[in-house]
């Protein structure tokens, strides 16, 4: 008879993205896992794989829920320059207050790691999909004029991509709202018309 599984995975998987996420991957253990999951480490390796295996699952959960909702989003906002300041504005308020301040974001935490191969085409993908949608937002922009003559979109949208990730990293070392926020209203000056 097939093992029964008597656990729900998107749960667990949840509470290993948030472990991973808070902690990285280097700093966590499989122990730590079976702690934060109260699951033992056979029903983790047989569910998930490996630590690596778990680690890339959690890291396509964090891209599918809590980043894809955000760029998707931008994306068809259709304000322009408005969208990614409410786009910036809006990951400043997540880094810097609330349940998950001083956090980061997942996947710029695992940027400055060493992470397995599974992860790294998450972190591909993730980069891919706000840089596109910061290229979305940014082409309104400069079809309503909004761009200063000169700038080149696809250049524009790999440079806020950066500043995003570069938000994400300051504020997990305890950067200030003010300071990012000054850093982001700087780019998008240098953007505008």
């Amino acid at each position: 008879m097939p093992d029964v599984k008597h656990f729900d995975e998107a749960e667990a998987l949840a509470a290993v993205e948030q472990l991973f996420w808070r902690r990285g991957s280097a700093s966590t253990g499989i122990q730590d896992v079976v702690a934060a999951t109260g699951l033992s480490r056979s029903s983790l390796y047989n569910a998930f794989g490996g630590k690596d295996d778990l680690y890339a699952a959690a890291a396509r959960r964090y891209l599918e829920h809590r980043s894809r909702p955000m760029f998707d989003q931008l994306a068809a906002d259709g304000r322009g320059l408005v969208a990614v300041r409410v786009f910036f504005d809006r990951l400043l308020r997540l880094r810097c207050s609330g349940e998950y301040a001083g956090w980061g974001c997942m996947m710029a935490n695992a940027n400055a790691e060493d992470p397995p191969d599974a992860v790294r085409a998450v972190l591909s993908e993730h980069h891919a999909v706000l840089r596109d949608s910061l290229a979305a937002a940014l082409k309104v922009a400069e079809s309503n004029g909004e761009l200063r003559a000169g700038v080149e979109v696809e250049g524009a949208a790999e440079m806020l991509t950066l500043l995003a990730y570069a938000v994400n990293l300051r504020s997990r070392s305890g950067a200030t709202r003010a300071q990012l926020r000054s850093a982001v209203s700087a780019a998008l000056a240098a953007l505008a018309a």
